[in-house]
């Protein structure tokens, strides 16, 4: 009786195909980085957004890619109702305070939910990588969602991801997610810039700092992971104001003591890759 023939791993089945699994760089794009937490409500589409308009206040050439399918926000943040253009064959992005921007909230309405399953959010990601007419970025900044699902593994596994920065707030109930987060980062081999504290303190009329969510937290997880800790970002009232009324801090008031907390990051990113 003939011995059963071993099943090929997919190693083996590279090695003899000759080809082997290749990452497809965003065209009309240099560098990806993705913003990410894998927890909810901790600010991260705020940072996305003030961080694109950070890097483009520096002379880089910024897109902004809105990639929470179910809950995009970057609509709402840059004030747009507009939909995009399309030649038959590609999108045209969005362009708003100069940086080039697609969302899925571009192309439904605000209120309209998303109940997709998995294969659709792996198509409509490959649609806004593939089918999008993205012009000459140095950077595309990706605001990801929540959790370490289709979304995260579509990017990590078939899109070039050239960097992640980890948003949280201090409070452990959200760097349990973040950790998380991390692991998988790690584990795609996506490398990890460094860590935001978002939202770390408050300061009253009297002076006085208040930490709302905790102290220290996010400065420990980066040292427990061997990451960068890139810094602090507090509450003012100011931010959430100003990314209600479609124009974020960054660019209504590039003086502010947030925008320059912006602006030193972009400038960090900068010198990282160009």
């Amino acid at each position: 009786m003939p011995k059963e023939k071993p099943a090929l791993n997919d190693a083996m089945r590279k090695k003899m195909s000759g080809k082997s699994h290749e990452k497809n760089p965003i065209n009309g794009t240099k560098f990806t980085i993705a913003i990410s937490s894998a927890k909810g409500g901790v600010g991260k589409s705020t940072f996305a957004t003030n961080i694109a308009l950070a890097l483009k206040k520096i002379d880089c050439k910024v897109g902004l890619l809105d990639a929470d399918i179910y809950g995009p926000s970057i609509p709402k943040m840059l004030g747009i109702n507009d939909k995009p253009k399309s030649d038959g064959q590609k999108l045209e992005p969005i362009i708003k305070y100069d940086i080039q921007c697609m969302s899925i909230g571009f192309l439904a309405d605000q209120q309209t939910p998303m109940i997709w399953r998995g294969p659709m959010v792996t198509s409509a990601i490959k649609t806004f990588t593939q089918k999008v007419d993205w012009k000459n970025l140095d950077f595309i900044i990706v605001d990801m969602p929540p959790g370490t699902g289709d979304t995260q593994l579509t990017f990590s596994q078939d899109i070039k991801m050239d960097g992640a920065i980890i948003v949280s707030t201090p409070q452990e109930v959200a760097l349990l997610d973040v950790k998380r987060g991390i692991k998988m980062f790690d584990k795609l081999g996506v490398k990890i810039l460094g860590l935001v504290d978002n939202m770390s303190f408050f300061t009253g009329d009297d002076g006085k700092k208040y930490k709302i969510f905790g102290e220290g937290g996010v400065k420990k997880t980066a040292e427990e992971f061997k990451k960068e800790f890139l810094g602090e970002i507090p509450i003012n009232p100011e931010v959430g104001k100003s990314g209600d009324e479609g124009k974020p801090i960054v660019e209504a008031n590039p003086e502010h003591e947030i925008s320059k907390i912006y602006l030193n990051f972009a400038k960090k990113i900068k010198s990282t890759y160009l």
